[in-house]
């Protein structure tokens, strides 16, 4: 393709991405710019607010807010290099490398997934015969997880100080990769060989670097571009950790932080709610403090004396499951599970009990529950689940009865949170609570059917799948093998239980 060849102090002509024909000749390699070129957005702003937030504080996320229009005055004044220096400083300086490295794994790919630009991932993509890179002036551990797993691209991307022996970052950057810099760093990466078939790119830092590629588009500033959709990329987001629901664009991270007094408040209402007003009125006074809670479905009925329980199944979506249940049952029940915050159990209004991971005396356990005539709630999952996916549903609760209830849940969030992998567990039914108008719908399932059983012959792996798919044909979700062990591992390195220093608080992380 002719193009001309771009001179200093005039900037090279690039044609538009729609002018790109697919069918022209084969393209094996490609260089590409991220935010504004392969994301629709060209402001990184949210993922670094998210990394001050997740991998800081909370105050460190309202300074880096408050620092915003000084970083936009000094991107338009002065040059992008000094804004992005800035940025970086004030999000990374102190922080612990292992923080971010979890925040860049766990919580920025579910926002950059969302926000992939169709076209460009389609020309990009196409190049995936050969070699796809990356050129970024985003720190790469901020960006590189994202990156690899979902673009299937190698990362080059502004590098970062660390001291205390590599476990904290400076904050500082020897140079910041826009302009020359980028073009370096791609002659660098093909050297030996042929310069890259394509190169896309959204701004004039980008031309130096398109301008050594066989062919270069531009693309056109345009937010409202259509995104790709989940399963276009070449990996799909299940497990995600993370306070914040939405993407933290200014004026959604400016809410998300102003309004946490009042979500505090009002969650500190709805908790005094659901301990001391009666069951039967719960439901009624919930929905006059804002929270949603539709119930469908026909609950059983409550055990005649002398009678087991039913056994209750649902599906895992906040720590507040088996609350909710008992609320649209109205009445009480029993809550099983394998770790528990001692803050979860003190606000609890149900009882809760905890296992021990040892299956026989687990197994016993419910069987005395069931069978002094309590109904008994579990989450087989054995852990939540923010995606629509349903965890593989361990099988244990199938050896326990006959008497078993799906039940379907589904919990809307629209501002933070009411789970983690990494951050305080205790807190988990708080930040649900202080949510403006979180909601609820349960739907109860018709009880299985004796030949449905493992008394009617099924293993406890078919009972335990049977219910599994039952309650994911209600909910509209997919069935997955994943395990709680596979959500622990990927988001916070560990296989998920309750050290004992965790829960008494001498770490200040949770994991349960």
């Amino acid at each position: 393709m002719a193009r001309p060849s771009p001179t200093r102090g005039s900037p090279a002509r690039f044609p538009p991405l729609s002018s790109y024909d697919p069918s022209a000749r084969e393209r094996r390699t490609a260089a590409s710019d991220l935010d504004g070129t392969l994301l629709a957005s060209s402001s990184a702003f949210p993922y670094y607010f998210l990394v001050a937030l997740e991998a800081g504080s909370y105050v460190r996320a309202l300074a880096l807010l408050l620092l915003a229009p000084s970083i936009l005055l000094l991107y338009t004044a002065v040059s992008e290099p000094a804004a992005v220096a800035l940025l970086v400083f004030a999000t990374f300086a102190g922080l612990r490398v292992d923080d971010v490295e979890a925040v860049a794994r766990g919580v920025l790919p579910r926002h950059y997934a969302a926000g992939v630009r169709a076209d460009a991932w389609e020309v990009f993509r196409g190049c995936g015969a050969g070699r796809r890179v990356v050129v970024t002036a985003s720190p790469a551990v901020m960006v590189g997880p994202f990156v690899k797993e979902f673009l299937g691209a190698e990362v080059a991307g502004t590098e970062l100080r660390t001291f205390a022996g590599g476990r904290r970052f400076t904050g500082v950057i020897q140079s910041v990769l826009v302009g020359e810099r980028k073009r370096e760093v791609v002659e660098r990466l093909f050297y030996g060989g042929d310069m890259p078939d394509i190169g896309l790119g959204d701004r004039e830092s980008d031309h130096d670097f398109m301008a050594i590629c066989k062919e270069a588009y531009m693309v056109p500033t345009n937010k409202r571009a259509p995104c790709a959709a989940a399963d276009a990329l070449l990996s799909r987001v299940v497990f995600h950790d993370g306070r914040l629901v939405r993407r933290p664009d200014p004026k959604h991270a400016l809410f998300a932080l102003f309004y946490l007094p009042v979500g505090f408040a009002l969650s500190f209402l709805r908790v005094v709610i659901s301990l001391h007003v009666p069951r039967r009125l719960v439901r009624h006074i919930y929905r006059l403090t804002g929270i949603r809670l539709t119930v469908r479905g026909t609950p059983p009925p409550p055990p005649s004396r002398g009678t087991p329980g039913s056994l209750l199944v649902c599906n895992h979506r906040t720590a507040l499951d088996p609350i909710i249940i008992s609320i649209a049952l109205g009445r009480p029940m029993t809550c099983v599970t394998y770790s528990v915050s001692r803050l979860s159990t003190t606000i609890s209004p149900i009882p809760t009990v905890a296992l021990t991971r040892e299956r026989e005396v687990d197994k016993a356990r419910i069987k005395a529950l069931l069978e002094s005539g309590r109904d008994v709630v579990v989450c087989p999952e054995g852990t939540t689940c923010r995606e629509p996916c349903l965890l593989r549903f361990s099988a244990l609760f199938a050896e326990l009865t006959d008497k078993i209830v799906p039940v379907a849940v589904e919990a809307a969030q629209g501002t933070y949170y009411g789970s983690t992998a990494r951050g305080w567990k205790a807190m988990d039914p708080w930040f649900f609570y202080m949510n403006p108008r979180p909601g609820y719908r349960v739907t109860f399932l018709p009880t299985l059917q004796p030949e449905e059983t493992c008394g009617g012959g099924r293993s406890a792996i078919e009972v335990a799948n049977h219910v599994q798919a039952v309650i994911a044909k209600e909910l509209g979700y997919e069935c997955t093998t994943f395990t709680r062990k596979d959500k622990y591992m990927k988001l916070a390195g560990n296989d998920g239980r309750v050290a004992a220093a965790a829960e008494s608080g001498e770490n200040g992380k949770k994991f349960a």
